[in-house]
């Protein structure tokens, strides 16, 4: 696509920044609504109201499709989060196109009109201690140009960026071409059964694209790492701490194991390179995040219990990264002398993410770069989710070309006083809205 082929859309590029920023105040009181219903894992259905309700009031075509486990159990990217099913809904909410042929606008390069799906979670991790809060996360407070609260940078106001980025085209009296679909989906912070869900139970219309607006400050990302859960149990031999150097600590030995770990990280980032990655060492990082061990400070423990993250590289394969990682901790024992009479024992449970890639070639890359760049004047930046995301879902098992592309900070994401840019938002509806009427083509009235 040549870039001269926006010259002549300043005129409908002006028209969306408009149309967009007078929604300015109902962006902000809708995205608080959201941010004030809280949508813990299992309990989104609250939220998911709101949001049928609000795409109900654009004419989409809405469906409410209920998450059942036996549907998608069987399937290889199932990944059970352990909360109950009973009320978890995806909204889907379908703008259909008019499959006329495509306007002879001068700005098309061609006569393609194409699909698009518009993809984000409504679900959100705990706020953990809300007396850390400045202001409590549930209140959706306004500050400084930003909003604060638990979701709003992950991902309610991304979400929210799609309704009214639809809303300003109808608005200005335009019809797509091709389908337009809306999803909003749950469970994406647990392993993705709401995207799953969409994919198993065909409503993703067999689309060209998707775009999924988790918090990338407006970058495109077309690779995801992906992150294993695991759990590693250390035997020891208990005794009392008068006699420790009778018995054997599993915390001592666990040490062991950390180290060979940490080790094993660095040399993964050292063997690996895409350019699309900020930091070269920190593209599929492993973690230790809950070490439980003892029952009595004056008993040398008999056991420990590790769980953590294994991140893994983009187009590596998830069952040789983890023999890979089974491997470490095996060698790292059997230098030990207790150890390789007590090997550790590894697990893998709950969230196992696999990575996901869109290749830099794709149609929608190039399309939404060169929106970005039309309607905010600034070069579009690349990088890629040190993450797992629902990406990995529509690349690997339902064949869609996928990029994350949002508005927000990852960094602000499940952490104290999380918070985005107003300003931010509102360039992300801008740009969709740009990029639904560059993909999908279509006319206006």
């Amino acid at each position: 696509m040549d870039k001269t082929i926006f010259q002549s859309a300043e005129a409908i590029i002006k028209r969306i920044s408009i149309a967009i920023d007078e929604k300015r105040e109902d962006i902000v009181k809708f995205i608080r609504t959201l941010i004030q219903t809280p949508s813990l894992p299992g309990e989104e259905e609250a939220a998911q109201e709101i949001v049928a309700l609000k795409l109900n009031r654009l004419n989409l075509d809405v469906e409410i499709i209920p998450i059942k486990v036996e549907e998608i159990k069987t399937h290889k990217a199932f990944s059970h989060d352990g909360f109950s099913v009973d009320r978890r809904i995806n909204v889907v909410g379908r703008w259909r196109g008019t499959n006329k042929s495509r306007a002879s606008a001068p700005h098309y390069k061609n006569k393609n009109c194409r699909s698009l799906i518009l993809n984000g979670h409504v679900d959100v991790v705990s706020p953990g201690k809300e007396s850390l809060w400045d202001d409590p996360p549930w209140i959706g407070a306004v500050k400084n140009g930003r909003i604060y609260g638990r979701g709003s940078a992950d991902m309610k106001s991304g979400l929210s960026a799609t309704f009214f980025a639809c809303e300003a085209l109808q608005k200005l009296g335009f019809q797509p071409c091709k389908d337009v679909i809306v999803q909003s989906v749950v469970g994406e912070e647990t392993g993705g059964c709401g995207t799953l869900t969409n994919i198993v139970k065909g409503y993703t219309y067999k689309a060209d694209a998707a775009i999924i607006m988790e918090p990338t400050e407006l970058k495109i990302y077309p690779v995801q790492s992906g992150a294993l859960s695991f759990r590693i149990k250390i035997k020891g031999k208990p005794i009392h701490a008068s006699m420790k150097n009778r018995g054997v600590s599993a915390v001592e030995k666990f040490y062991i194991i950390f180290q060979a770990v940490h080790v094993f990280e660095r040399q993964r980032h050292f063997n690996y390179n895409n350019p699309v990655y900020e930091d070269p060492m920190n593209v599929a990082p492993i973690n230790f995040g809950i070490v439980k061990s003892g029952e009595l400070p004056s008993t040398v423990p008999d056991q420990l219990v590790a769980e953590g993250r294994y991140g893994i590289f983009p187009d590596e394969s998830v069952e040789k990264a983890k023999q890979a990682f089974e491997e470490t901790v095996k060698q790292a024992a059997l230098e030990d002398e207790w150890l390789k009479n007590n090997l550790p024992e590894v697990e893998w449970f709950e969230g196992q993410f696999e990575p996901g890639t869109t290749d830099m070639n794709e149609p929608v890359i190039e399309t939404l770069s060169l929106c970005h760049e039309a309607m905010l004047k600034e070069k579009i930046r690349f990088a890629g989710a040190t993450y797992g995301s629902d990406l990995r879902l529509f690349t690997n098992y339902a064949n869609i070309p996928t990029v994350l592309y949002g508005p927000g900070d990852v960094k602000d994401a499940h952490t104290v006083n999380e918070s985005i840019s107003i300003d931010e938002i509102l360039k992300a509806a801008k740009v969709l809205a740009f990029t639904i009427f560059n993909w999908c083509g279509g006319e206006f009235e």
